[in-house]
């Protein structure tokens, strides 16, 4: 049998990625380009739209070389992305109007509160499965419409084009032939109405987005475009998610109740609810997972703002270690964290509190105090951030999760992954690839085009690699500690 290869596109906040991918889904080769972000004043995050582009343009020429193989040699193409993160740009010439705004970025606070005073949020949380916060692309929009010079003039041409970071990918790979996005990366703009999968002018008009600035919203698994001959070839595009719905795919989470939590720069656990989008009322969102066939599995997230990000601040910032794989060994060199707690809610705190006004906290400080201890207090606060998703989905979905499964680069830290265990209270599997994202989107392309016959193949392929079982331990009044903590910090910058 001809080895059938995928390349999976993996476009994140602090990196451009690719891999390729073989039916078995055996990961043949991978390349990775770092991705700046720039920081113009507190709260705001940016990054270069051709940057975005170009990284990634230069992970699929090393990917390839690596293994020798060329474009034409590809069966298909899948993408997944940093979602909410926006881009603006002239749809005939593909200059961006400006910088990308980050899904970070807090510039749009005071719009989501005035938006909230309208008394708006009820529409936008009923249609959208959303809250109204700066996290979603849809504000960001609107303040581009206002800032960026050139973006009104183009509107009333019908030349503006709006997109997340998926949508600036397929424009550019199929060289401006393509202006579109999968219904997961819509659902996160607070645009799209989750119950008739489509762009809703109830919820445009408050925001004076123009409908036609926006992309065309397609299946996450179909052929939606094609690369452009002078790449190389003409490959189909065949899958889109978003990066959080693509790992909850490519973790096999096939059926209800299954659950994923991805440490990258944040936390994301998604648990798939079915058919049905399912209405939170413990703080998480309702979102689209996929949309196969026209046919939509939905899920509940929870959204963690700093994860590994806090521990880049730790290394980059304090100068506490030189790499980030240290934290494993300084945690462990302390038997607690000596009643440290470090709330990071840098950016305000996502679910289930969502408070743009908290702001970080380091407190407990004694003069024991050690780097080891606030070190070990990041990687608990990353456990504890999590935990509290998963304790919302209990809640939500009425039974209790019994396994979460984990990808990300702080799935790698032996000392965080047994600590989220111990406060779960249930296992926590590794898979035997942690690429979970990029494999989603691969999986999502193979479907499209025939490599697997359907979920039922694809979940045989998923591999368990180790499970980690919870320690008996009396966690109460370490919760205890942490919710003080999370009281105090909230409401700070207000």
């Amino acid at each position: 049998m001809k080895k059938q290869i995928i390349l999976a596109l993996d476009q994140g906040t602090s990196s451009s990625r690719s891999l390729l991918v073989d039916q078995n889904l055996v990961v043949l080769a991978q390349a990775s380009v770092p991705l700046k972000s720039f920081f113009p004043q507190p709260g705001w995050v940016e990054q270069d739209p051709w940057e975005v582009w170009g990284t990634q343009k230069k992970t699929i020429d090393l990917v390839l070389e690596q293994a020798g193989v060329s474009l034409d040699q590809v069966t298909a193409i899948g993408i997944t992305n940093q979602r909410e993160t926006t881009i603006a740009w002239n749809k005939d010439t593909g200059e961006p109007l400006g910088p990308a705004i980050v899904w970070q970025c807090r510039r749009t606070t005071g719009h989501c509160q005035s938006l909230k005073d309208q008394g708006l949020e009820p529409l936008y949380r009923a249609k959208t499965g959303l809250v109204l916060d700066p996290y979603f692309s849809g504000t960001k929009m609107a303040w581009m419409l206002e800032h960026y010079p050139k973006a009104r003039g183009l509107a009333a041409q019908g030349k503006l084009a709006f997109g997340t970071v998926d949508s600036w990918l397929v424009y550019n790979l199929s060289d401006r032939k393509a202006h579109v996005t999968d219904a997961s990366n819509a659902s996160r703009t607070l645009l799209f109405d989750l119950h008739q999968r489509a762009w809703d002018v109830e919820l445009t008009e408050p925001l004076g987005i123009p409908l036609s600035s926006l992309p065309e919203v397609v299946d996450s698994s179909g052929v939606l475009a094609y690369s452009s001959a002078k790449f190389g070839a003409e490959v189909p595009i065949a899958g889109i998610a978003g990066d959080q719905q693509a790992s909850l795919f490519g973790q096999a989470c096939f059926k209800p109740g299954m659950a994923k939590n991805t440490y990258g720069t944040g936390c994301f656990m998604l648990t798939n609810t079915g058919s049905q989008p399912l209405t939170s009322k413990n703080g998480l969102l309702s979102t689209l997972g996929w949309q196969i066939d026209g046919q939509a599995t939905y899920a509940l997230e929870g959204s963690v703002f700093m994860g590994g990000a806090l521990l880049q601040w730790l290394r980059d910032q304090m100068g506490f270690f030189e790499e980030v794989t240290q934290t494993e060994s300084m945690a462990l060199a302390v038997p607690d964290n000596g009643g440290v707690y470090l709330v990071p809610a840098f950016a305000g705190l996502g679910a289930p509190h969502w408070d743009p006004y908290a702001r970080g906290l380091l407190i407990g400080l004694t003069q024991h105090t050690n780097k080891n201890h606030v070190v070990r207090a990041a990687l608990e606060a990353i456990a504890y951030q999590t935990a509290e998703l998963a304790l919302a989905m209990e809640a939500d979905f009425g039974k209790p999760l019994t396994e979460l499964r984990i990808d990300g680069g702080g799935s790698n830290n032996a000392f965080l992954c047994q600590f989220q265990a111990d406060l779960l209270g249930f296992e926590v599997t590794r898979p035997e690839h942690l690429e979970s994202t990029a494999l989603g989107a691969a999986m999502l392309a193979g479907l499209a085009t025939g490599v697997w016959g359907g979920v039922d193949e694809l979940s045989r392929l998923w591999g368990k690699k180790e499970t980690l079982r919870p320690r008996p331990m009396d966690c109460g009044p370490l919760w205890d500690g942490w919710h003080k903590a999370v009281s105090r910090a909230k409401g700070w910058a207000q």
